[in-house]
């Protein structure tokens, strides 16, 4: 008996230490690469979901005009996302100061945020949730 015994421990050293991936491990890496790829496709979906409508409200000719320092402003920008890069927005604010942009005071612009819908309509100043400037424009919303 002794004599298998040492021929088992021999046979156990001498074989060579090899790196195998078990099917438990496997499983793990699908499961682990499925959600990184489901978190990455809603972190994008819910980033840019209104892409397409922010590009329609300027292909109507919606306009905000804003200031960087406006806390309604940064309310109404955050409703739209990273879409929001779409917008036509004018920034009436020069940049550390609280004097407004000669453009803005062409447009007559008083208060932030300000929409203006079409050429020559008067402007709105409001924080519009996003359905309110879907029916002034006709743009759809996904």
């Amino acid at each position: 008996m002794s004599e298998q015994r040492r021929k088992r421990q021999e046979a156990r050293v001498a074989k060579p230490v090899t790196f195998s991936l078990s099917r438990k491990h496997l499983i793990w890496a699908g499961i682990i690469a499925f959600l990184v790829i489901a978190y990455s496709g809603s972190w994008y979906y819910s980033n840019h979901r209104y892409d397409n409508f922010a590009k329609c409200l300027s292909a109507k000719g919606a306009k905000m005009y804003g200031a960087y320092w406006c806390p309604h402003c940064a309310d109404q920008k955050r409703e739209f996302g990273a879409s929001f890069r779409y917008v036509n927005y004018v920034e009436c604010a020069i940049k550390g100061s609280r004097e407004m942009t000669p453009a803005c005071k062409a447009a007559g612009v008083q208060h932030y945020p300000s929409w203006q819908f079409s050429n020559g309509t008067p402007l709105v100043e409001a924080v519009f949730p996003l359905q309110e400037l879907s029916e002034k424009t006709g743009c759809s919303l996904p």
